[in-house]
């Protein structure tokens, strides 16, 4: 018997991997933050809550290096530098704005669904 659809295992791979970049909680805030427009390094924690200088460095460089950010740095002293989504970031966030919709809309169910779970154990 034939499977109906076949995955290629590098399309797997392909759609694994980018799904493991935008589905992190961090790029997730991060991308919802620089949906309102550019902002700049310490607005953007602040705008995030809790998250480190670290982390958030650290996804806004994979960001970056996937196509979904922009960095421009101003020749000022001291230096401003400016995060902005790219026309593909912005792609990004219909998904991302419509999964947190669901999520806020569905907050209640999952919950219940979980009650439920737990108390069955």
């Amino acid at each position: 018997m034939t499977p109906r659809h076949l995955h290629e295992t590098e399309d797997c791979r392909a759609v694994s991997a980018v799904l493991q970049r935008v589905g992190d909680k961090w790029t997730v805030l991060v991308v919802s933050r620089l949906g309102a427009g550019p902002m700049r390094f310490n607005e953007l924690r602040a705008a995030v809550g809790g998250i480190s200088q670290k982390m958030l460095t650290t996804t806004l460089r994979a960001l970056e290096r996937d196509g979904f950010v922009t960095r421009t740095v101003f020749p000022t002293i001291p230096p401003r530098v400016d995060y902005e989504l790219t026309d593909l970031g912005r792609e990004l966030l219909v998904p991302v704005q419509a999964l947190g919709d669901w999520a806020l809309k569905n907050m209640a169910r999952v919950e219940a669904a979980r009650e439920r779970f737990d108390g069955e154990g």
